[in-house]
């Protein structure tokens, strides 16, 4: 079995890191570096596999986002 580590550049600040190995068959298996999800198994392409990992919607990584966000609009305060 084949493991290929990948980052994929989903927007200009969001980088999504898979990693990919391949099957004996030929098929190929994804997993989410960030969540440790299995995004697909068995995938007989590439471009199937890129699709696949395109739909992917981590939690871990929306969580995370989400608290960022939450955390750049509340007012900051200082303490003394």
């Amino acid at each position: 079995m084949r493991s290929i580590e990948k980052l994929a550049l989903v927007s200009k600040w969001t980088v999504v890191m898979y990693s990919e190995t391949q099957n004996e068959n030929g098929t190929y298996n994804t997993r989410c570096l960030y969540c440790f999800m299995t995004v697909a198994t068995a995938v007989e392409t590439k471009e199937e596999l890129e699709h696949v990992e395109a739909q992917h919607v981590c939690p871990e990584r929306a969580l995370s986002e989400l608290l960022a966000a939450k955390a750049a609009t509340e007012p900051q305060t200082h303490r003394d």
